[in-house]
């Protein structure tokens, strides 16, 4: 991987915003039971989407899309921690990505352990709810590997004190030099799509329609505070995004099963974040 081609760079530098996220799709989603993944690397069909649409991808251009790539780790505290939102989660945001953004997008993603050669194919990589990870001697030596060699670790929905400190135990075995550095609301990834005016916070659907009435958008007490910390490399290039106390997640997940969370978190906050940090990723 020399820097994941600088093609990617030409791809993602001409995603541009093509209109404002209507009504119509988030209204229409009505949620199904979550089913366990089986056979999840292979093209959903229409009814394992969930409702979400599909597109074609050009043959043509089939190695040149953009992939949502989530990965696979081991949690002894919650096996099923890395499923977290899974599929919805990840078909809804990379409809959104493909509909507001004039970026190529895979409709399907994929679901990779670190250790597996085909990570190195793929830019972007997606870890959520990390709050207990463990990594063995090799996911630490390839997480590096891919890292310095010009891939993009975005981490998502893990909450408080405690969690932060299992991950950073972990990330820090990554990197034992390089520390998490807060980013300031100045930072261009919190600008370079959707103009942000605060560091989002974004709670699970619960959570917020359970504290719609006091704006209650922390889900522990020691969270009340979002954070977006970013690990750098040596030329000052951002690989890691470390989105704690918030979770953008559910805010793509859960998009279609209350029109309020769509709009005020859904709408305003997981998806713009999320496009910002795509967007960014991809051009440096």
């Amino acid at each position: 991987m020399k820097r994941h081609d600088r093609r990617w760079t030409v791809v993602a530098a001409i995603a541009v915003l093509m209109g404002a996220m209507g009504m119509t799709y988030a209204q229409s989603l009505f949620k199904l039971p979550r089913r366990q993944p089986d056979n999840r690397n292979v093209a959903r069909t229409a009814d394992e989407r969930n409702g979400v649409p599909t597109w074609e991808v050009d043959p043509a251009f089939k190695t040149d899309v953009f992939t949502f790539v989530r990965v696979e780790y081991d949690s002894p505290r919650r096996p099923s921690a890395w499923m977290t939102d899974y599929p919805d989660s990840d078909l809804n945001f990379s409809f959104r990505l493909q509909q507001l953004t004039s970026l190529k997008v895979d409709p399907n993603g994929r679901i990779l352990r670190l250790t597996d050669q085909e990570l190195f194919q793929y830019p972007f990589i997606y870890m959520i709810e990390p709050g207990g990870i463990v990594l063995s001697d090799d996911e630490v030596v390839a997480l590096r590997r891919y890292l310095l060699n010009g891939g993009f670790l975005m981490v998502d929905d893990f909450w408080g004190e405690r969690e932060y400190a299992v991950f950073y135990r972990a990330i820090k075995q990554v990197f034992p030099e390089r520390e998490p550095i807060e980013l300031p609301l100045e930072h261009p990834i919190f600008h370079c799509v959707y103009d942000l005016k605060e560091k989002p916070q974004v709670p699970s659907i619960g959570v917020a329609l359970y504290g719609r009435s006091s704006g209650i958008t922390w889900e522990r007490e020691d969270a009340k505070n979002p954070h977006y910390r970013g690990i750098f490399d040596d030329k000052d290039r951002l690989m890691v995004m470390i989105c704690h106390n918030t979770d953008l997640g559910d805010g793509w997940e859960r998009e279609g099963e209350d029109p309020w969370y769509f709009t005020e978190f859904a709408e305003k906050k997981a998806y713009p974040m999320g496009i910002n940090i795509i967007f960014y990723a991809m051009t440096h």
